[in-house]
């Protein structure tokens, strides 16, 4: 019986990119991204990692080519239009986590499902996991599947405390919290184990990876550290992808 050909998440083609400033540019002939996919990106500082993810994003457009990101074309689309495809179908893992330091963890891991209350039609309406009969029975559905999240990932303990009064290790958890809750198509990782020693760095994968099995949301994880790749479904050596001239990213 023949395969069936994964849902490509994104498509790049004839990508070519510069700043205004003109010291930095970034060609990428093609790439893909099948839905499910854990795509580890690495490469040195400087080789345009961040600058490819915020071009995925739609928070960068580049000037030739085209990326196509759940078989929309990010730059046929307002930036009004490209903020709101954000919200509704990617989350980002920042390296400093970029947790409201004034709102507790439970509102900073809701915040998705407040600001794009379409993100949470996938979590109700995927039958085969728990989640979706108790999330949809309940008059407080955000609140529920916020619970839900926070104790997968161990977090129900500090759930009212501020995202100011928790450790590194925790809002690392509930970074990965907030960006796995409501089910995205898509989830852009920018080095967020960076400054994490070795066990913390398995742990934290280990959470991520479990916890993406119950959705079919693509990864493209960007690191430097080359050890981790074989975690990954794939690896890309962006500086063997890209014809780039690049100072700074």
């Amino acid at each position: 019986m023949k395969k069936l050909r994964k849902r490509s998440i994104v498509a790049i083609r004839e990508l070519e990119f510069r700043y205004a400033n003109g010291e930095y540019s970034l060609r990428i002939p093609e790439l893909t991204i099948a839905e499910g996919e854990k795509l580890f990106l690495y490469g040195p500082s400087g080789s345009g990692k961040s600058t490819l993810l915020s071009l995925i994003a739609g928070i960068l457009i580049p000037q030739h080519g085209t990326i196509n990101v759940l078989d929309r074309d990010l730059k046929t689309m307002s930036s009004k239009e490209r903020d709101r495809f954000r919200g509704e179908h990617l989350s980002i893992i920042f390296q400093e986590f970029n947790l409201l330091p004034f709102l507790s963890v439970r509102d900073n891991v809701r915040l998705p499902l407040d600001l794009f209350p379409s993100r949470m039609g996938p979590a109700t309406k995927i039958s085969q996991t728990p989640d979706a009969h108790i999330v949809a029975k309940s008059d407080d559905a955000k609140g529920v599947l916020c619970d839900l999240m926070l104790q997968r990932l161990g977090l129900s303990d500090i759930a009212h405390r501020k995202a100011s009064d928790i450790s590194r290790g925790q809002a690392q958890r509930a970074a990965a919290a907030r960006a796995l809750i409501g089910r995205p198509n898509l989830i852009l990782a920018d080095e967020p184990t960076s400054s994490l020693d070795t066990d913390a760095t398995e742990s934290f994968l280990a959470t991520l990876f479990k916890q993406m099995q119950q959705s079919r949301a693509a990864l493209i994880f960007v690191s430097h550290d080359r050890s981790l790749k074989k975690r990954f479904d794939r690896a890309v050596d962006l500086t063997s992808l890209i014809s780039s001239q690049t100072r700074n990213v």
